[in-house]
C-alpha cells in the first residue's frame, strides 16, 4: 500500500463506471495531476508568470531612512539650523549636530531590526507543496508559477487563487475574506481563493491567478510586514506633538516679533536668541526614543526565536490582562502516546486493533491523536478504505468506511465520547474517571448509513476506548505562574473535554483549574457568556466560532485579549484577539493572522514578550515627561518673555547643554532600563499631568531668578551673568524632575543622576568650557540666590506630583475605566515596590508607575 489514504490505486476508473456490490470502492479522483514539468516551469518563468509578490517582513531601507529623516520637526529643526549656521557661532549650532546623530541612531537601529526580523521571517516562511514533473516538494511562496499544482492539507493557507483539481473532503474557510464563518465543502472544478486555508480534508488545485492578480495577494504582505500601525503609545505622541505644534507656531511668533522688532539690540544676538527660544519647545528625541526603544525590543526578542510581525504587538501585548490558552500545543506538546485500548460491549481486541490501524492509514495527514494510533497499531494490508471523513473541530470526529479482506464491509467513527454517545450513557462515567486524570479519551464506534450524514452519530454503538496521555510542556507551569503574579487571568479554551483539560491545567498548577465548564453549556447571549468567562478559567468542547464569540465576550467586558494557538481551529478567534500568537509550527493560517509567532514553539517565550513590552511603554511614559516639561517650560518662558519685553535669557547653546545633560543622555539610559509593571492606558493625559506643573514651577523659578538677576547687574556683561544665573535656577530644577523620574533608585540610576550634575559642575569651573557655552557666574549673590531659589522650586515640583499621585493614583478607578483590573498588581520575585499595593517613597512621582 503506497498512500496513506488508503484509497484503491491502480487503473483511473470511469466516473460512470459500475462498482462492484461485493467491494464498493469509491472512485478516487479521476487522475492525480503530475503538475508542470521542468521546461514548462522555467517558460512560465521566463513569461513572468510568478507569484511576484514581495513578502516582506520590513519596511524598505528607503522607507527607513525617509521616515526618519522627512520628519516635521526635522524640517522646523533644519531650518533653524541653516539660519544658526549663517548668524551665530558653531557653539549655537549644537542643536542641529544632535539631530543629526539622533536621527543616524534610528536609522541603524530601525535597520538592525530589519535584518533581525527577515531572517526570522525566511525562518517562518510558508512552504507550498507544490508538485511538479510528479514529484512534491515544498517550495516558497514566490517561486509559485502560474499553472502549478499546489497540494492542500488541514491548516494550509491558499497562498494564489485557483482551481481545485484534487478534493477529499476539501473544506475550505474563506471567512477572512468573506466573513461567513461556516467552511464551504470544495469539489473538483471549484474556485479557491488566496487568504482561505483548509479546516477539513485535503485535495489539491491548479493555480490560475498569481502575483498581484490575486484575490487578495497583499493578505500575506500585510500580515507580516513590519508595520507601524495603531497604538496607544504612537498615536498618544502624534496626539502631543499636534498639541506642540500649536503652541509652538503662535509663541514662536510672538517671540519673533519681541526680540527682532520691540528690541532695539543686536540683529545677529536677536535671532540666536530667538531661536534659543522656538527650539527647545520641540521634543525632537520623542519619536526617535520611541523607535528605538521599539526596534531594540525586536532585536531582543528576535535573539529568543519570536518573530513580532506588527510593532505595537509588543507593545499590546504588556497591556493585555487575559490572555487565552489552547491546550493541545500551548499547555501541552504535541506528541501523545496510546497508553491504554478497552474494548467495549463485549468487542473482539484484535479486530479492534484491525480497525484502528486502517483508521490511521485512511487520512493523509493525520492530527496528533490519530498519529500516536498509527504508531501503535499496525496497518491491516487487507483492508481497503472506501470512504473518509477528515476529523473536523467542529464535529469532533472523523470516519471512514472499509472493505474489510473477508469481504464485509464497515463503517467506522473515532472521536469525542462525549458527542459520539447520548447523555446518560453508561460509558460516559468510565469515560470521566480517566479525564480527571488528565487522559484524553476517543470513542470508536460502529456506525451504519452514510458518513457524510449530518446524522450518521446517532446510530454510534460504542466499540472501545482509545486512552492517550499527552505530554505536558515542561516550561509551562512556569509560565502560568509567571502571569499569575503579573495579575494576568489565563483562560484555557479547548476543544477537549473540559475534565480532561482541567485535570492538564490543575498539573500545571493553573489557580481555578478545578472550575471546569463544558462550552456547549454556555449561554449564547454576550453578555451571559462574559459573565461566564469571568468566572470560569477552564473550557472544554469549545467549537471554533465559540472561541471566536468567547474572544469578543471578553473585550465586551473591556478586557484587552491576548489569544495562543496552533491549529486551524484557533485561526478566527487569533484574528479577532487584541493579539494573537502562534507557534512557529502551527498552521501557515495560524502564523498569517497572528501578530507574534514564537518560532521555538515555546511557550515560555512570552514573559520575554510581556516584559519587552512593559521596558517599552513604562520607560517611553517616562522620557516623555521629560520631553514634554521641556516642552511646557519653553513655551511659557517665551511667552513671558513676549509679556514683559525683555530679552529671551537663553541662547541655543545654553539650551543644547541643559537638554543633554537633563533629557537627552538619561532618557537614552532610562528608554533602555527594565520595567516590569503592567502597562495602563490614558498614556496623553498621565504624561501631561507631571509635564504640566513640572513645567509651570521650572518656567517660574527661572524667569523668577531672571528677573531678580536684571535688578542685581548692570553694566556691558549684564546679560551675560543674568543668563548664567537663569541656567543655574533651569537646571537644578531640571536636574530634580530627573532624579523623580529615575526612582525607584538603584546604584546606575543615581549614578546617571549624579553623573549629569557632574557634567554641568565641569562646565562652570573649566575656563574654556565657560567660554565656550558663556555660562559664567558673577559674584556670590545671585548665584546663590539661584540656588535659593531652584531648591524651592524642586520643592514645589515634588509637593505638585505627589499630589498628583494622590488625586490620581496609579492604575486607580479613573485610569482602567471598566478594565476590572482593580485587584492589586503582584510584585515580580524580587522586585520590591513595583506593586500598586506599596507605593511608598521609592514610587512617588512616577508618571508610569514603574
Amino acid at each position: 500500500m503506497t498512500q496513506r489514504a488508503k484509497i484503491e490505486t491502480g487503473p483511473t476508473i470511469d466516473a460512470g463506471a459500475e462498482l462492484d456490490p461485493v467491494h464498493p470502492v469509491r472512485p478516487p479522483v479521476q487522475h492525480r495531476p503530475a503538475g508542470l514539468t521542468a521546461a514548462e516551469v522555467a517558460e512560465r518563468v521566463a513569461r513572468g508568470e510568478v507569484n511576484d509578490v514581495p513578502v516582506r517582513s520590513s519596511r524598505s531601507t528607503v522607507d527607513i531612512v525617509r521616515g526618519n529623516v522627512f520628519t516635521r520637526f526635522n524640517a522646523i529643526i533644519g531650518v533653524l539650523w541653516v539660519i544658526m549656521l549663517i548668524v551665530a557661532p558653531i557653539q549655537d549650532s549644537l542643536f542641529g549636530f544632535v539631530i543629526l546623530a539622533n536621527t543616524g541612531i534610528g536609522i541603524i537601529q530601525e535597520l538592525r531590526a530589519k535584518k533581525t526580523l527577515d531572517s526570522l521571517a525566511l525562518i517562518g516562511e510558508a512552504k507550498p507543496t507544490v508538485r511538479r514533473d510528479g514529484v512534491s516538494a515544498e517550495v516558497s511562496t514566490s517561486e509559485i508559477v502560474l499553472g502549478d499544482c499546489i497540494e492542500l492539507g488541514p491548516g494550509d493557507k491558499v497562498v494564489v487563487d485557483g482551481e481545485v483539481a484534487e478534493a477529499d473532503n476539501l473544506e475550505i474557510d474563506e471567512s477572512l475574506l468573506t466573513g461567513e464563518a461556516d467552511p464551504v465543502l470544495k469539489k473538483r472544478g471549484d474556485q479557491v481563493m488566496s487568504g482561505s486555508f483548509v479546516v477539513a480534508g485535503g485535495g489539491a488545485f491548479t493555480a490560475t491567478k498569481v502575483g498581484r492578480e490575486a484575490y487578495a495577494a497583499q493578505l500575506a504582505e500585510e500580515a507580516s510586514r513590519f508595520t507601524l500601525v495603531h497604538s496607544e503609545l504612537r498615536s498618544g505622541i502624534s496626539t502631543i506633538l499636534k498639541y506642540v505644534t500649536w503652541m509652538m507656531v503662535p509663541t514662536a511668533i510672538g517671540l519673533i516679533i519681541s526680540q527682532l522688532v520691540v528690541k532695539d539690540t543686536d540683529f545677529k544676538e536677536s535671532v540666536a536668541r530667538t531661536v534659543g527660544g522656538i527650539v527647545p519647545m520641540i521634543p525632537e528625541g520623542l519619536v526617535l526614543l520611541t523607535s528605538v526603544a521599539f526596534a531594540i525590543g525586536v532585536i531582543r526578542l528576535g535573539r529568543k526565536q519570536c518573530l513580532v510581525q506588527e510593532l505595537p504587538a509588543i507593545e499590546g501585548l504588556a497591556r493585555v490582562d487575559v490572555v487565552c490558552l489552547d491546550k493541545t500545543g500551548t499547555l501541552t506538546e504535541g506528541g501523545m502516546d496510546v497508553t491504554e485500548l478497552r474494548t467495549l460491549n463485549g468487542s473482539d481486541e484484535a479486530y479492534v486493533r484491525k480497525v484502528l490501524g486502517a483508521l490511521g492509514e485512511s487520512d493523509p495527514r493525520p492530527n496528533a491523536s490519530l498519529q500516536a494510533i498509527i504508531d501503535t497499531y499496525p496497518d491491516s494490508d487487507d483492508w481497503r478504505c472506501t470512504q473518509a471523513l477528515p476529523f473536523s473541530s467542529a464535529r469532533k470526529y472523523s470516519g471512514a468506511a472499509f472493505s474489510e479482506g473477508d469481504g464485509q464491509t464497515s463503517t467506522w467513527l473515532l472521536g469525542a465520547p462525549d458527542v459520539l454517545l447520548p447523555d446518560g450513557d453508561p460509558v460516559l462515567g468510565e469515560i470521566e474517571d480517566l479525564n480527571q486524570q488528565g487522559l484524553r479519551v476517543l470513542l470508536l464506534a460502529r456506525v451504519s448509513g452514510e458518513l457524510d450524514d449530518p446524522e450518521v452519530a446517532g446510530t454510534a454503538d460504542a466499540t472501545a476506548l482509545v486512552v492517550l496521555e499527552q505530554r505536558l510542556r515542561p516550561d509551562a507551569a512556569d509560565t502560568l505562574a509567571y502571569f499569575a503574579d503579573q495579575n494576568v487571568a489565563a483562560k484555557v479554551i479547548s476543544g477537549d473535554n473540559a475534565v480532561s483539560v482541567g485535570a492538564v491545567a490543575g498539573k500545571l498548577g493553573l489557580p481555578g483549574a478545578e472550575r471546569t465548564v463544558d462550552a456547549r453549556r454556555l449561554p449564547a447571549e454576550r453578555e451571559g457568556m462574559a459573565t461566564a468567562l469571568d468566572e470560569g478559567t477552564v473550557f472544554g468542547r469549545v467549537t471554533p466560532q465559540q472561541k471566536r464569540d468567547m474572544v469578543g465576550a471578553l473585550q465586551s467586558h473591556g478586557h484587552t485579549v491576548a489569544m495562543t494557538g496552533d491549529g486551524v481551529n484557533d485561526v478566527l478567534a487569533l484574528k479577532d484577539a487584541d493579539i494573537g500568537v502562534s507557534m512557529g509550527s502551527g498552521s501557515e493560517a495560524t502564523k498569517a493572522v497572528a501578530q507574534i509567532v514564537l518560532l521555538n514553539n515555546s511557550f515560555a517565550t512570552l514573559p520575554s514578550v510581556v516584559a519587552e513590552g512593559r521596558r517599552v511603554i513604562g520607560n517611553i511614559t517616562r522620557v516623555a515627561t521629560l520631553f514634554l516639561t521641556k516642552t511646557v517650560y519653553s513655551v511659557l518662558l517665551a511667552i513671558m518673555v513676549v509679556c514683559s519685553q525683555v530679552e529671551y535669557p537663553f541662547l541655543p547653546r545654553h539650551l543644547t547643554l541643559l537638554s543633554t545633560l537633563t533629557i537627552g543622555v538619561p532618557a537614552f539610559f532610562l528608554a533602555l532600563a527594565p520595567n516590569k509593571e503592567r502597562a495602563k492606558p490614558h498614556f496623553v493625559r498621565r504624561v501631561m499631568r507631571y509635564a504640566i506643573p513640572a513645567g509651570i514651577v521650572a518656567a517660574a523659578t527661572t524667569f523668577a531668578t531672571y528677573l531678580l538677576a536684571r535688578t542685581h547687574y548692570s553694566g556691558p556683561g549684564a546679560l551675560a551673568a543674568e543668563t548664567s544665573a537663569a541656567t543655574l535656577t533651569l537646571f537644578l530644577v531640571s536636574l530634580w524632575v530627573l532624579a523623580i523620574i529615575a526612582r525607584p533608585y538603584t546604584w546606575w540610576r543615581i549614578g546617571l543622576v549624579a553623573t549629569m550634575g557632574a557634567g554641568f559642575l565641569l562646565v562652570l569651573v573649566v575656563p574654556w568650557l565657560q567660554d565656550f557655552f558663556a555660562l559664567r557666574l558673577v559674584g556670590t549673590t545671585m548665584p546663590w540666590a539661584a540656588v535659593a531659589i531652584a531648591a524651592m522650586g524642586a520643592a514645589l515640583v515634588e509637593l505638585a506630583w505627589r499630589v498628583v499621585e494622590r488625586r490620581f493614583p496609579a492604575g486607580g478607578r479613573e485610569e482602567q475605566p471598566d478594565q476590572g483590573q482593580s485587584e492589586p498588581e503582584q510584585p515580580e520575585p524580587g522586585q520590591p515596590n513595583q506593586g500598586r499595593s506599596d507605593r511608598g517613597q521609592s514610587d512617588r512621582g512616577q508618571p508610569d508607575g514603574g
